[in-house]
């Protein structure tokens, strides 16, 4: 698919060039489309077209009347004809299409020469938006959740952007992303993430590094990167390169001091930003020391390791380690963006993509549906893994941004995984390797045996560990009751009832809790 030129400006006085890309909104009734079309038009300077509306204007009647009079195949024609026809017009620049008009195959091929968004929407607030406005697939809720669940996965496989439910203005707010996109490689696909503190992109595509890409393109870049990292990948344009040790025991308050002197001596100021270069504790480490230095600037993600593309590089978590416990120390900063490169996973050992592994697996819980199924059958992560795991984790994060309720589901596995790094010093196990082990805890306290049983040959077929050893049950145990979610001197756990059924702030009882650490400690 084509995507809109950073430098694209207004029609030439014939319209569109022939190879010159429109910005086309697509997604479910209620998602705004039409709206945000209007909104993105009017900041290019350009004329909005809506399908519905030139079908309304050419027939002389409202879409719903001919729905009604002609019936679903005989619009769907009519609306085919029309969609075909604004796709190839040189004056249609920004155009929003109705929600089922991807449902034509001859559609779907046209929109290969667009810049596509996707404008998603949850079905409960399509549903609030426009059950009431006599719309003739939306007088059944039953059905029209199940239609919601029909589309859905078309629209994301024809989208070059997706921009997760943040209201039409979300779309506004991310044209500056959309036109960036024009510049990245062939294949990258852009998700426009939302929180209650702001809005960042994610760009995702193979090449991303060695293309040079970059967002945003102000300020000067302080990469802080490891040696490992350093080896394999470096960032174009980087005013200054910061090189930590690699792996969980850099994670620290001194080694969090040494980045921000670097930063300080090499006069960083409030216009640039950190660009942290490597996995998750590279990503913690680097944002958090964005988030304190001068009281906050600026800093873009770049994953490199599963674990960080499927998780720890989005939502805005940064911090650092204490020698009582893992995290003790951070903050909440959203990225300026996330850039995310899957063939910088081809530097990494068998270990570490294992490692990522089981946050994949995590993740898949979480969200239930076709990434549970692709994921529970044992499917190899590849790209549309990934780009399921990032919007499942960025829609749980716009709905909570702070951990007050619906965002600890995150959290699944991580209590005990947490204590077992601490316990054994950071210096045993991988953050995902952990996570297994923890994860595993959490199912049997859930009382899925079952389930357990496939994530443990999941797991098993990955070379990841079932038990830990290192440290004995009592010190996991009293780790686990220093949790940092510990409220009131109760740590809540996240309990499994099944994939998509996962639910947070569950309490677990002392003995049960002891049988399952136990377990993993002596299998």
């Amino acid at each position: 698919m084509e995507a809109l030129s950073q430098e694209a400006g207004p029609p030439a006085a014939g319209g569109r060039a022939p190879e010159e890309p429109a910005l086309v909104f697509v997604g479910f009734m209620g998602a705004g489309k039409s709206g945000a079309a209007r909104l993105v038009a009017a900041e290019l300077g350009l004329a909005p077209i809506d399908s519905d509306a030139e079908i309304e204007r050419e027939l002389g009647e409202s879409v719903e009347s001919l729905f009604d009079r002609e019936g679903e195949s005989a619009f769907r024609e009519r609306e085919e004809a029309a969609v075909l026809a604004l796709l190839e017009a040189p004056d249609a620049r920004v155009v929003s299409l109705g929600g089922g008009a991807l449902g034509s195959e001859r559609v779907r091929a046209a929109l290969q020469a667009h810049t596509v968004v996707h404008l998603d929407v949850e079905p409960a607030e399509a549903w609030r938006r426009v059950s009431k406005k006599g719309r003739p697939l939306a007088r059944d809720r039953e059905r029209f959740e199940a239609l919601h669940a029909e589309r859905r996965p078309v629209y994301e496989e024809v989208a070059d952007a997706t921009v997760l439910d943040g209201g039409r203005d979300a779309a506004l707010r991310a044209s500056h992303a959309l036109a960036a996109l024009g510049h990245a490689p062939t294949g990258t696909r852009l998700v426009w993430a939302s929180a209650a503190s702001g809005d960042y992109p994610v760009f995702c595509g193979p090449g991303l590094i060695q293309s040079g890409f970059f967002h945003p393109v102000d300020g000067r870049r302080f990469v802080v990167t490891d040696e490992h990292v350093a080896r394999h990948h470096e960032l174009e344009s980087a005013e200054h390169t910061i090189r930590i040790p690699a792996g969980e025991q850099a994670k620290t308050l001194s080694q969090a001091q040494a980045v921000l002197r670097e930063l300080a001596r090499a006069e960083g100021e409030g216009g640039d930003l950190v660009a942290a270069l490597g996995g998750g504790v590279l990503g913690d480490l680097a944002g958090f020391c964005a988030a304190v230095y001068q009281r906050g600037i600026r800093h873009v993600q770049v994953p490199t390791t599963l674990v960080s593309q499927v998780d720890s590089a989005f939502g805005g978590k940064t911090g650092v380690d204490l020698p009582e416990a893992k995290n003790y120390a951070g903050a909440y900063h959203q990225p300026a963006a996330v850039l995310v490169d899957p063939a910088a996973l081809e530097t990494l050992p068998p270990e570490e993509l294992a490692a990522g592994y089981a946050e994949v697996v995590k993740t898949a819980l979480i969200a239930g549906g076709e990434l549970w199924e692709q994921v529970g059958a044992g499917a190899d992560v590849d790209e549309r893994i990934i780009m399921a795991c990032i919007r499942a984790k960025l829609g749980v994060v716009a709905e909570d941004e702070r951990d007050a309720g619906r965002r600890q589901v995150l959290n699944l596995g991580h209590t005990v995984a947490h204590a077992i790094e601490a316990a054994t010093g950071y210096a045993r196990y991988r953050h995902g390797e952990a996570v297994a082990i923890g994860l595993l805890c959490a199912l049997r306290l859930s009382g899925r045996d079952e389930l357990r049983a496939q994530v443990a040959r999941l797991f098993e077929a990955r070379g990841l560990p079932a038990a830990f050893d290192g440290a004995s049950a009592d010190e996991v145990l009293a780790l686990v009751a220093r949790d940092k979610k510990r409220s009131g001197g109760e740590v809540p756990f996240v309990l499994v009832d099944g994939p998509g059924a996962v639910s947070e702030g569950q309490s677990v009882g002392a003995e049960e809790l002891r049988a399952a650490i136990e377990e993993a400690r002596a299998a």
